[in-house]
């Protein structure tokens, strides 16, 4: 099994492979894997495919990533792990670190070179064998180190953020009211500032599914 045919399975569901890694104790990757692919979305590739295929009910994309990693992992001998299965939550931001160049922002999402804050990890393939081509790990530092303005904590209308901490029932007060509506439709504000990955800012349909799902959270 090779790099490519991880990527090429995931592809026509508008998911990425991720990058990958060899798990040790410490990663506490169930079972006794010998690689880790990460797969997740990037900008507005994965949207009109789950658009496609959504269907009523709860948590929605949840149960389509499901739906389709179950798929690819039984096609290519994997067992699959998602960051939606707990508790015992799974820590996927560890793993995504291992996997790639991804960094905690001022905000507290991880940013990435190309792709900004706008990306996700929606699973992980495990493998109990080594994965052909598994791209070595980028070192680019994170792009926040080199920005002076950091215009992430300045843009919230509530100042949710201040770099340490994020004060939720702000931000989720400030969307329940009209004055919210900018975040609620476009996605925060704070998000949209940053200047990194502009190209894969989501659609407004797609940034209005996510903020709806964080709302719901908190119903």
């Amino acid at each position: 099994m090779d790099y490519a045919t991880v990527a090429g399975a995931l592809a026509p569901h508008g998911l990425i492979a991720r990058g990958g890694f060899e798990p040790v104790a410490a990663d506490c990757v169930p079972g006794d894997p010998r690689c880790v692919v990460m797969v997740g979305n990037a900008g507005r590739e994965v949207w009109p495919v789950f658009e496609a295929a959504r269907t009523a009910g709860p948590n929605p994309m949840n149960r389509w990533t499901r739906a389709v990693l179950d798929d690819v992992a039984q096609r290519l001998g994997a067992n699959a792990h998602y960051p939606f299965s707990g508790p015992p939550w799974l820590p996927f931001q560890r793993w995504a670190q291992r996997a790639e160049a991804v960094y905690p922002s001022p905000i507290g999402m991880l940013i990435h070179h190309d792709h900004g804050l706008w990306h996700a990890y929606r699973g992980a393939l495990a493998f109990d064998h080594e994965i052909e081509g598994l791209p070595e790990r980028d070192e680019r530092p994170s792009p926040c180190d080199s920005c002076a303005d950091k215009p992430c904590l300045s843009t919230c209308p509530v100042g949710a953020f201040d770099g340490e901490r994020y004060d939720v029932d702000a931000c989720a007060g400030h969307l329940r009211r009209a004055e919210g509506a900018d975040c609620l439709d476009l996605g925060c504000r704070a998000r949209r500032a940053c200047p990194v990955g502009r190209d894969a800012v989501y659609l407004p349909a797609q940034a209005r599914f996510h903020m709806d799902a964080f709302l719901g959270a908190r119903d």
